[in-house]
């Protein structure tokens, strides 16, 4: 097929400089370029490991080898045509971010004595808590650096983000998540400049890592590093980030939607939040109170109420600095923060739009190029429970949507927070109105109802897996599940969407290491060092054994295949270079100007 002709070219070049304020004969020459595969890192070139395989002992991480695409045929039902590398043409090239879990740690709405209460809450507080803004500042410079594919050299048209953005539902958490990608500096100080306000220099507390003394507790008999002033230079220096070069799009995610996303929000614990009184210990009896809130929610409003009514006479209660800022955002609260975003990368609301927060509907589509189009679910539980489940509502939507998606020869990709695995919360409202839940087998089985719908993104258990969908007589669609900011590996990824030329269609999923050195330097609380730290804490969590969250092989690059859903010819090569001038026009706004497009 034929690409743009040379009028028709100049003309696009000429239209898209104009939109970007772009010198035209600049972007006609980058537009003219032929592509070249990306040699920015990625797991492709170079993996980190860690150094042992021995758990319960203190480990550093090394480099380690790069791993190639892993050739999936789990859907294709035959060998692939060897020739498809020589022909193939890239029809999108996208983003994936999940589980960034943005923390703030001083915050008096986080009720980290749980993990002394009940086993299920053990990550109430993690050794590295301070440290996610860093890690996402450099999971973008990351991300940004693979701005073209490392396969086809394509640049990259949207980024998605499937939720767990902040990890208390605190606006602050959520307003530092959204500055990170949009490209503006935080300080991820909510409390006192100067000072950390928080369990990890509590010593009563000792349940938790002290890094200015890990020899408190069992931290420091597993070895765990002393690093005097890391807290306080975690908080109190500025993080910059360059944004992403990109527009990109978002979902909710459990903790976006239930109190440590697992029970809803009660009206004592909305207030403590931007208090001024933060808990280190519970009393005994909170063991008893927290057992039976377990399974009636009720209880934990008696038992915050107690605790509200009578924290002047426990031990452990701190005076710390309130601020109003750390409020607790309801679904609305959710949808507004992104409206009140920059235009760029955009778009602005990143998904929703003002119709969105006017009807409450939580979910949303979008067509990121003229052939592929998004659809955002909530398939998040508003009762309990941190697995979710599909709606009714949505499901009829999807069903409809997909429907149409492929009547227009149009390729369609689902993203939700929740996975396969975890599409089994059955919780409902005592009262008011219900309607029925859609549940992990019955999602699937309407998904493989339509061939152009050929991936499903999500994220939540915080592990890299990829699993076929196989549809009865061949083909079906591939689920990519990808790891969290937060906890080891602390890795997100990119996928891109081939058309071979042969009737197939080739997905390949690259894993992405965040900015920062395998191995962190003593002493380094820059900016990246916090970052290469927090990883480096993520992989040493005693508590529980970190590396199968790194999936297997099959999980991480893979080049996962499947038969073409329509002729894709359909989409022709002049359709694919006026996107590329486009997307070209927009990376390239970015590098001259320092600011993206």
């Amino acid at each position: 097929m034929a690409g743009l002709t040379r009028r028709a070219f100049l003309a696009t070049t000429a239209a898209v400089a104009g939109s970007f304020a772009l010198p035209n004969d600049l972007l006609a020459r980058a537009a003219a370029a032929p592509l070249t595969p990306s040699t920015a890192p990625s797991t492709l070139q170079q993996t980190i490991r860690l150094s042992s395989t021995a758990n319960l002992q203190y480990r550093n991480l090394v480099t380690a080898p790069g791993e190639p695409y892993n050739v999936r045929l789990d859907l294709l039902g035959r060998e692939p045509a060897p020739a498809r590398a020589a022909s193939r043409r890239s029809l999108a090239y996208l983003g994936h971010f999940s589980d960034i879990h943005i923390i703030d740690a001083q915050s008096p709405g986080r009720l980290e004595p749980l993990i002394a209460v009940a086993a299920s809450f053990i990550d109430a507080s993690r050794p590295q808590d301070t440290m996610t803004v860093q890690v996402l500042a450099q999971m973008v410079a990351a991300m940004n650096a693979l701005r073209t594919s490392p396969l086809t050299g394509a640049p990259m048209t949207a980024a998605l983000n499937t939720g767990d953005s902040a990890d208390s539902r605190n606006s602050l958490e959520l307003r530092w998540c959204i500055d990170m990608l949009d490209g503006e500096a935080v300080v991820p100080n909510s409390g006192k400049r100067g000072e950390y306000q928080g369990v990890q220099v509590w010593e009563e507390a000792d349940y938790v890592y002290h890094p200015d003394n890990p020899n408190l507790n069992d931290f420091g008999a597993r070895g765990f590093p002393t690093l005097p002033g890391v807290l306080q230079s975690a908080v109190d220096q500025e993080v910059s980030s360059v944004g992403l070069a990109v527009p990109w799009y978002t979902v909710y995610g459990n903790h976006d939607t239930l109190f440590m996303g697992n029970i809803q929000v009660e009206s004592a614990l909305a207030s403590w939040a931007i208090n001024d009184r933060k808990s280190s210990l519970w009393p005994a009896t909170v063991n008893l109170m927290a057992n039976w809130w377990a399974s009636n929610s009720s209880m934990f409003q008696q038992l915050v109420n107690t605790i509200r009514a009578r924290n002047e006479f426990f031990a452990g209660v701190h005076t710390v600095t309130a601020n109003p800022e750390r409020k607790i955002f309801d679904q609305a609260g959710f949808m507004q923060a992104h409206l009140q975003s920059p235009a760029l990368p955009g778009p602005v609301g990143h998904g929703f739009t003002q119709n969105n927060v006017d009807t409450g509907q939580t979910w949303w589509k979008t067509d990121v190029t003229p052939w592929l189009r998004v659809f955002g679910l909530d398939t998040c539980n508003q009762v309990t429970g941190a697995d979710g489940a599909v709606p009714q509502d949505q499901f009829d939507w999807l069903r409809s949507e997909l429907a149409q998606a492929q009547s227009e020869k149009k390729l369609a990709i689902v993203c939700s927070h929740h996975n396969s695995f975890t599409l089994e919360n059955v919780a409902e409202p005592a009262i008011g109105p219900t309607q029925n839940l859609v549940h992990s087998d019955e999602f699937v089985a309407m998904l493989l109802e339509y061939p152009s719908m050929v991936a499903w993104v999500n994220g939540h258990t915080h592990i890299n897996t990829i699993t076929a969908h196989s549809r009865p007589g061949g083909g079906g669609f591939w689920e990519i599940t990808t790891a969290s900011c937060v906890d080891y590996p602390q890795q997100q990824q990119v996928i891109e969407i081939v058309d071979n030329r042969d009737s197939t269609l080739s997905i390949f999923t690259t894993v992405v290491d965040h900015d920062s050195t395998a191995q962190w330097s003593q002493g380094d609380y820059s900016q990246a060092g916090l970052a290469s730290l927090s990883r480096q804490l993520a992989a040493n969590a005693w508590q529980f054994e970190p590396l199968p969250r790194q999936g297997s092989v099959l999980d991480r690059n893979c080049e996962l295949l499947l038969p073409a859903p329509f002729e894709l010819a359909t989409i022709t090569d002049a359709q694919l270079e006026r996107e590329r001038v486009i997307a070209r026009g927009r990376l390239l706004a970015g590098d001259v100007t320092g600011q993206l497009p």
